[in-house]
């Protein structure tokens, strides 16, 4: 007898609640002088020998015993909670350049960096350059200083550097897809059916010449018996400008809604705002993450800037076939490159 996923929550550490993590700081690991130490020397041997950044790996940016604490990060991020915050960078006594090759650097022991747009980038700036990304979708949450929905990023892992933090606002909260997934289990099993099925996903102006302007994932899946989950309300919204697409029906937008409404929530957010140096990764699959609104200083050295990066890791190789088919295109992101469709400047 087969027994439905739908009967029963599903069981995981990454099944916290905010209230319970923020009682405890294991969540945040704090870099020690020799750490740093460890991760200066690391990047004058990347310096020394002229290698491009995008080429460093693991071997180049040789990390004596702080590599021991990042498989144990990994391991958190793959099969624990799902989210680490490392602190203790100093970024101000670090050029950006500097800051940011230590950052990929310690990203080479978590996975491996994918394209995080159709230019192939593999370190993107989260930086505000406009505010309406309702009517321009050349436009993306992270280029604004407005409230950012909970969403999940693509790949497996997403990191962000902070180099500058805002004026005011910008705090960072997070929650646990499967706390969400069991909580809508328990109050209404019949609105979990509905995030079992296909929804339409935009593309916003990213997608292949002659490929749909859309791709299609279902908000939660369980394969060989390992949790998946991809959400982002805002792009299943705006793929309803494209005729083709079905229309949302109304048991579609109640269960995105409570989906949403619970990850904001203060029995299952947790929030965390950052300093200048926090490094936070968090694993797309069991995560959802939002930003609240944030108000920048004048001075452009002194804007909200993180730094963010996408992760392959070792442990998915393994993944549905929406997963499957997403992580083909942003492969091919990386190896057919293209101009931008996305903002540069504040229009």
């Amino acid at each position: 007898m087969t027994t439905n996923v739908l009967d029963y929550p599903y069981d995981s550490m990454a099944a916290w609640k905010g209230p319970d993590v923020v009682e405890s700081s294991d969540w945040i690991y704090t870099l020690t002088p020799q750490d740093n130490t460890e991760l200066y020397e690391a990047l004058e041997h990347v310096k020394s020998n002229k290698i491009q950044l995008s080429n460093v790996s693991r071997e180049d940016f040789p990390l004596s015993s702080l590599s021991e604490k990042l498989t144990n990060i990994l391991n958190e991020l793959e099969t624990g909670r799902g989210f680490k915050l490392i602190r203790g960078l100093p970024v101000w006594e670090l050029s950006e350049e500097d800051a940011t090759t230590i950052y990929w650097g310690i990203g080479t022991y978590l996975g491996k960096a994918v394209a995080q747009n159709m230019m192939g980038d593999l370190l993107g700036h989260v930086k505000a350059v406009g505010s309406n990304w309702d009517q321009n979708f050349n436009l993306r949450g992270y280029q604004t200083p407005v409230h950012l929905p909970y969403h999940c990023d693509k790949s497996d892992v997403v990191g962000l550097l902070c180099l500058q933090i805002a004026k005011a606002g910008g705090t960072s909260s997070i929650a646990s897809s499967i706390s969400i997934h069991n909580e809508i289990l328990k109050r209404r099993p019949d609105l979990l059916s509905e995030l079992y099925k296909p929804f339409f996903i935009d593309h916003r102006g990213e997608e292949f010449e002659g490929e749909d302007p859309y791709y299609i994932a279902q908000v939660f899946t369980i394969h060989k018996g390992r949790f998946f989950a991809r959400f982002g309300q805002k792009y299943v919204e705006s793929a309803q400008r494209f005729p083709e697409v079905p229309r949302l029906t109304d048991a579609q937008i109640e269960a995105m809604n409570m989906f949403s409404d619970l990850a904001l929530s203060k029995e299952i957010r947790l929030d965390m705002d950052f300093q200048r140096g926090d490094m936070q990764f968090l694993n797309n699959h069991c995560i959802v993450h939002s930003r609240t609104e944030y108000q920048d200083y004048d001075e452009e050295e002194r804007r909200r800037h993180l730094i963010r990066m996408l992760l392959f890791t070792p442990s998915y190789k393994d993944v549905p076939k929406n997963t499957k088919n997403l992580n083909k295109f942003i492969r091919r992101w990386q190896e057919e490159p293209r101009k931008s469709v996305l903002l540069t400047n504040e229009s």
